[in-house]
């Protein structure tokens, strides 16, 4: 078998963790970028759990305000320390709300969005000129970042140099800022767009663990620079939280922050 689809984790129990530490980094604000954690928990715990090798591949988050998740995935997986996630978000700490380039735990991060991509693509082709044939660039990539035409420039580039040790996955939540990504800009359909970019593609649940694996494991083994699309939502895994909850930046007062924690806490006991 691939080692790709073995680990000593449970994905599914990782992505929920993935959401406690969410939880508990949000609460002590009342607000924040739950919804990202929320949507990219299973994807974060499959590229940090299955994909991503510290200190021989690349691990990229394009939109900053995803760190959140990125900051709790590496605490599950060794990368940091679980002390520091009580100072995400506060003034002084290397754990900001929106990754800069001190943020730890990954190699980069963008703060403008769209960005991410061409920083993969360039990890990319430097570890191929310098002979790093064992390396692989992994890149989590938002789909409302596909509005950018930079992400499509990078997508182009890595075609045309055929950066096989390059894999992309879109967290496809639907969501951004301004609303519905389908109602500010129709990018559909995502996984045909990638293919006539020349890259391998494939579309599917963003929650399910093992369709995630098995996709990210024919991803690294294509002979060309892959996407996995991942269906995702931004209130995914937490039952308590309100119908009206805008998921691009959840208010989490302290009565539903403690109903949160205590959902989380009676799927892991």
């Amino acid at each position: 078998m691939d080692p790709i689809l073995e680990s000593p984790h449970d994905l599914d129990t990782l992505a929920t963790r993935i959401r406690r530490h969410a939880v508990r980094m949000v609460a002590a604000h009342g607000l924040g970028y739950l919804g990202q954690a929320l949507s990219a928990a299973e994807i974060l715990a499959t590229l940090y759990a299955r994909v991503y090798r510290p200190r021989t591949d690349r691990i990229v988050i394009s939109p900053g305000h995803y760190v959140i998740g990125a900051f709790a995935a590496a605490v599950e997986t060794g990368l940091l320390d679980e002390a520091e996630l009580a100072t995400y978000g506060h003034d002084g700490s290397r754990l900001e709300a929106i990754g800069t380039e001190r943020s730890p735990g990954l190699d980069l991060t963008g703060g403008s969005l769209g960005q991410g991509l061409s920083g993969a693509v360039g990890f990319a082709l430097s570890d191929r000129m310098r002979g790093r044939t064992e390396a692989r660039t992994v890149v989590l990539v938002s789909d409302g970042e596909l509005e950018e035409g930079q992400v499509w420039e990078a997508a182009m580039f890595a075609a045309h140099h055929r950066l096989d040790n390059l894999v992309a996955v879109i967290d496809a939540n639907n969501s951004q800022v301004d609303g519905p990504v389908t109602e500010v800009t129709t990018i559909e359909p995502i996984a045909d767009k990638w293919r006539s970019f020349g890259w391998w593609a494939e579309d599917v649940d963003g929650h399910d663990t093992k369709a995630l694996a098995a996709a990210l494991a024919a991803a690294v083994a294509a002979d060309r620079p892959a996407v996995v699309v991942a269906r995702t939502s931004t209130t995914t895994g937490l039952d308590c939280l309100p119908a009206s909850t805008d998921g691009h930046f959840i208010k989490l007062p302290a009565e539903l922050a403690a109903r949160a924690a205590a959902e989380l806490e009676s799927r892991l006991a």
